[in-house]
């Protein structure tokens, strides 16, 4: 159940996303997620949702979280995949403050830039990865980023590469810089997401905004339970189909919403059971 705390944050999030997200959507697709929506995200608290309070955020709890992800992708897709490629990396960010964060980290946590994800390139290694290489003060990252999205708003890249001598994996903070060169993707889907493909060359990495560096195994393990879970964006697709089914003129189609809609929720109550299972105590439906 989502605290009091958050109610106000999703609430506000709700009404932006049907009054002018979802309306708007459509062009989006044909267009490119717009500067405004991401400034307008910042003004809702929710490039920062996950922060403590320290650093302006509303330090909000995992419901909440996937109420947000639940909206977001259910009124604008292309605008939810940009936003969802920041929010983890704040919460990452929030969950390990155990010494003091980088400057950069420090922007990130209080909402006043966005963040692009470049990780999935290490599920390629050996194949195909970003290097890591040891340097003075940090790490030289070199390689190409198969597809970031935001691109062109986003002011700095969470980034995982593998070191190819110990085959561990490097995530850091990469700023955007003109060693961080795109190239435009033609997508058959999400075309309004601003989704390219980055090439690295040879991009410095201090030491500070280094987020963790871990085995292959451990890294893939990690991994594995986060992308093999039935996820929130999933279910506001769902609640987005079923809510048109439920407009439609003809009588089959609000009975196909009618005999779906308890099945969806079963699903994803249990969804979030066993993720939270998993997650808290390591149980039997560990994911």
């Amino acid at each position: 159940m989502t605290t009091v705390a958050g109610a106000p944050v999703i609430a506000a999030v709700a009404r932006y996303a049907e009054e002018e997200l979802r309306p708007a959507a459509m062009d989006v697709d044909a267009a490119e997620v717009p500067a405004a929506t991401i400034e307008r995200l910042r003004g809702l608290g929710v490039l920062n949702h996950l922060a403590p309070a320290a650093f302006g955020g509303a330090g909000l709890d995992r419901d909440a979280d996937r109420r947000l992800h639940e909206i977001l992708s259910g009124a604008c897709f292309n605008t939810w995949l940009v936003w969802a490629q920041h929010a983890p990396f704040v919460g990452r960010l929030a969950a390990n403050l155990d010494s003091e964060p980088s400057p950069l980290a420090e922007r990130l946590l209080r909402g006043e830039i966005l963040c692009g994800a470049g990780i999935s390139d290490v599920r390629r290694y050996p194949d195909r990865y970003v290097a890591a290489t040891r340097a003075p003060g940090g790490w030289v990252f070199d390689g190409t980023l198969s597809w970031v999205s935001g691109w062109g708003l986003n002011e700095v890249l969470a980034v995982a590469a593998v070191d190819p001598g110990t085959a561990e994996v490097v995530t850091a903070l990469v700023p955007v810089s003109d060693r961080t060169v795109a190239t435009p993707l033609r997508l058959s889907t999400v075309t309004g997401s601003r989704t390219e493909r980055v090439r690295l060359d040879r991009v410095p990495v201090a030491g500070e905004n280094v987020l963790s560096v871990q085995s292959f195994d451990e890294w893939r393990r990690a991994d594995a339970a986060l992308s093999g879970d039935a996820r929130s964006h999933l279910f506001g697709l769902a609640e987005a189909v079923l809510r048109e089914l439920d407009a439609e003129p003809h009588e089959a189609a609000r009975e196909c919403a009618a005999a779906w809609r308890p099945q969806i929720a079963r699903y994803r109550a249990d969804a979030y059971g066993f993720a939270d299972e998993a997650a808290d105590t390591e149980g039997p439906h560990r994911i």
